[in-house]
Formats: C-alpha cells, structure tokens, sequence
C-alpha cells in the first residue's frame, strides 16, 4: 500500500493534526484537499489506533477513483494522480509525523534505551538495505547489536510476514537463551556467538536490554598485544622515564583500552612495560 510505504518509521504526532488542517469528529481525524486542478478529491482519515485511510474521488463522475493504485492499469495521466496523492501523503507525514529509526514500535523503543544507556545511536551502513542498523560500542569500536527487518521464514520457514530482529552477541550463554520464546539461532551472523531475537514484545523490553547489556560488555573486552621494541633504534626506557605517555606507530589493529606488552629486545631481552590504548 502506498500509505505503508509513505508513513513507515513515522510516528503519529496527534497535537499537529488540527493545526494542519484536519477535523475530529467521533475520535477519527479527517482531512481533504482537492488535486489535478479541482478535479479530484483527497480524503484523508486517520482512526482511534492511528491507521490511516486515503481515497480519491473523481468529482465529475462522483465516484471513487482507484486505477492509480493497480500495477495493470498505466499512462501519464494515472501516474499524474498517483503522484499528486503521494505528495498529500508525504506533506502529512512531514508535518504531523516524527521520524524514527525502525520500523516497528519495539525496535524504537529499544533504540531509544541503547541512547539513553550507552549514548550511541544506529549506524545505517548499507544502500542496499537501509533499514539495517548497527550499534557500535565507541570504546572498543565494536558491534554490540544490530536491528534488521527481515521475513520470519528466515528463522521459522514454517511462518512468514516481516519481523525486525535485533542480533545480540552471548559467546557461551546462547544455548541457555535459545531455550526461550523470541530468540533465535543468528540471522546473518556467526550462531556460535549470536542470537536473533524478534521485537514483537514476546520478550519485554527490560529483557531485551539485559541481553543487550551482555552483549556490550562482551564488546568491551580488551585485547591484550606484546610488540617488540629495539633500544637501538628508540631509547624507549629512557622516553618513559620523562613521560608516561608516548607516541607509537599504529603495527597492529590496536582498540582504545587494548592492553600493550612492550618486549624490549637485547641487551634486555625481556617484556619491561605494560600500556593502556589511549587514542589511535
């Protein structure tokens, strides 16, 4: 539908709809506006729940035109009127709509407590699939979830219809979590170490976090590294007599908080420093 595609990952801001123009009568906002030169009608109505309703009426002959919404029916003209209806939608949707970054209302909802935790937002990676996002730990720069909107059959091939799953990193506890509803073997991701987890409120949002939460401490592990050091060529004990921070050049895929071990080679022959990961 037309309408789906238009208002999806929009939320329905109700104080707005009067000063736009719509009326309320019997809790259902209504709305309308004439397009294609006075000839046609847009009717608006969105109900109690928020579902929203849109026709078009051609007022010469006083009925409802509908050709613009079959894949069979073709020409400039109902390419015209579809495009005049979209832009009707697409002004409420600006105006009366906040955007959000999923789909679903659980997929917000958890985004929002990732925010207000850990203050990081998701990242949307790929044009291929736009509504993929990732939440990325700022300290180690690491995933630590993912929400992607996917068909059900890719868990259960027995059900179907679009779902949004969040991918959770549990390394040794996923088999003790697959044992519960909503959790899944990974979608797209290694089934050793992740689950998928459908945001359909089966799991409660206080769940779904503390999932979350074992999966950003897993993401803070430090990586520990022992790198050679040759005095001959940088008087590395002295530099850390006058300082306790230096400057090294980047030989490995180093992280902020990553344990350094610096072997100091001959005449010594032996790990002299432990470092700390500062900045890269």
């Amino acid at each position: 539908m037309l309408e789906d595609e238009v208002f999806k990952k929009r939320k329905l801001n109700k104080d707005k709809l009067i000063p736009y123009g719509f009326t309320l009568e019997n809790n259902i906002y209504k709305y309308s506006k004439l397009i294609m030169d006075d000839i046609f009608r847009v009717d608006i109505t969105i109900n109690s729940k928020g579902n929203i309703i849109g026709k078009v009426y051609d007022l010469d002959g006083d009925y409802e035109y509908t050709n613009f919404r079959l894949e069979i029916v073709k020409g400039d003209f109902v390419n015209r009127v579809k495009d005049e209806y979209i832009k009707v939608l697409e002004s409420i949707a600006n105006n009366c709509y906040t955007e959000e970054y999923f789909i679903y209302k659980q997929s917000n909802e958890v985004s929002n407590l990732i925010k207000e935790k850990y203050n990081v937002l998701p990242e949307f990676l790929w044009e291929s699939n736009p509504n993929y996002g990732i939440f990325r730990n700022e300290s180690s720069n690491k995933w630590f979830a993912i929400i992607m909107n996917i068909d059900r059959n890719k868990l259960n091939p027995n059900e179907s219809g679009e779902v949004e799953v969040l991918n959770v990193k549990l390394d040794d506890l996923v088999d003790v979590y697959l044992k519960k509803d909503a959790i899944y073997p990974a979608y797209h991701m290694s089934k050793k170490s992740w689950i998928s987890i459908i945001l359909d409120d089966t799991l409660s949002n206080e769940e779904v976090m503390c999932l979350i939460d074992i999966s950003y401490d897993l993401s803070n592990r430090k990586k520990e590294w022992i790198i050679p050091a040759n005095p001959k060529y940088y008087d590395i004990v002295n530099a850390f007599n006058n300082t306790d921070t230096i400057t090294w050049r980047k030989s490995h895929n180093f992280m902020i908080n990553d344990i350094v071990y610096i072997y100091i080679t001959e005449p010594y022959a032996y790990i002299m420093f432990k470092c700390v990961v500062i900045s890269l």
